[in-house]
């Protein structure tokens, strides 16, 4: 019956999680059913319970050979799961069925960069929405795709978060282009002032001047060289210490944040001083370098400011979910070499992590507290 498998989705729809799975599996005691096992699949992976989510996913591709929603919910599990290759398997799989499905596409890409293939990586990336939607296509002249840029003008929009525009940044240097404006978000113009190229600080309504070419911060590592690390910098405020980023914004990963308890024991540490902007007063980016430029380390969630510390040549020990295998964090070919990962042992375990932070700084026998 379909009566049944309809109410349940209709359930999945309006938020009902619990009532949801309880449906699924009611009809999965009662036949096999790949939709069931698909939609349970990816219930039960979003509780952390991995090991039963992949084995539903895996069944439900099986049941439905030719349909993309389970193979594509198991080819995200093995990403963010770190089993690269077999992701990437999938997610080709996929687009031979569907060859324009664009999420598995982009996963592909990411997948890809992750793995250091900066070759078909960073052309598959350039299938994500910021480009295909980019503000950039109604502009007047077209976008760079790599061709020489002696002697032309090259106006470069800003694209996604602050972290992706410091990595990005890297690649200013280096384009070969007469003039370089960057339309950049305000909060890094600072920053950026050093790096050869024009600052617009970005609203909306911005006069845009005639350039010969266009392009996204991202565009540029297909087509463009890197500069070394360090390519930002601080005027320091204070010497030593360590600096602490424990949590950021909600969007679009509240997972990424330690619980405020923890975060506490991180700004206990000798010698931490907070690099939240609301407990450092920074108003921008380059009051924050200037703090940074200071510690001897900074140890950071996945948030801008590990991107900025691994700009600046610091060390970095950088704290990251179970479930991430974010290409910016990748472990060939680094994009920041002073960054090191400590990551969690199982999904929401932070506890863990943070043991492992006082172990490295030589605290896990001066009192901590005994953890259950």
């Amino acid at each position: 019956m379909q009566s049944d498998l309809a109410a349940a989705i209709q359930r999945h729809r309006d938020g009902d999680l619990a009532g949801a799975a309880e449906a699924y599996r009611a009809i999965l005691a009662g036949r096999e059913d790949g939709v069931a096992m698909c939609n349970l699949g990816a219930i039960v992976r979003a509780e952390g319970r991995l090991e039963e989510a992949e084995g539903l996913l895996r069944r439900a591709v099986e049941l439905q050979p030719g349909r993309t929603p389970a193979r594509l919910n198991l080819a995200n599990l093995l990403w963010r799961t770190r089993r690269l290759e077999a992701a990437a398997g999938l997610y080709e799989q996929i687009l031979r069925i569907d060859p324009g499905h664009a999420e598995a596409t982009v996963n592909l890409a990411c997948t890809r960069l992750a793995q250091g293939d900066d070759g078909s990586g960073w052309a598959l990336y350039d299938q994500r929405p910021e480009r295909l939607k980019s503000r950039g296509r109604r502009l007047s002249f077209p976008e760079w795709r790599g061709e020489p840029l002696a002697g032309k003008r090259l106006f470069i929009l800003a694209e996604q978060g602050f972290g992706d525009l410091i990595l990005a940044a890297r690649f200013l240097g280096r384009l070969g282009a007469a003039q370089v404006t960057f339309a950049c978000w305000p909060p890094l113009c600072r920053l950026f002032a050093h790096l050869p190229v024009d600052l617009i600080p970005w609203q909306d309504g911005i006069a845009v001047p005639p350039h010969d070419y266009w392009a996204l911060p991202l565009s540029l590592p297909r087509w463009a060289a890197a500069q070394p690390v360090p390519y930002l910098h601080g005027a320091s405020r204070r010497t030593g210490g360590v600096g602490i980023a424990w949590q950021g914004n909600a969007r679009p990963d509240p997972g990424r944040s330690l619980p405020a308890a923890l975060g506490a024991e991180l700004l206990a540490l000798p010698g931490a001083v907070s690099l939240d902007p609301a407990d450092s007063a920074a108003g921008d980016f380059q009051d924050t370098a200037d703090i940074v430029a200071g510690c001897e380390r900074v140890i950071s969630i996945d948030t801008s400011v590990a991107h900025l510390a691994g700009a600046m040549g610091k060390p970095v020990w950088l704290l990251l979910q179970y479930e991430s295998a974010d290409w910016r964090w990748r472990d060939t070919r680094p994009w920041y070499p002073g960054i090191e990962i400590i990551r969690q042992s199982r999904p929401g375990d932070w506890a863990s992590v943070l043991e492992d932070v006082r172990r490295r700084s030589g605290l896990s026998d001066r009192g901590a507290p005994a953890r259950p």
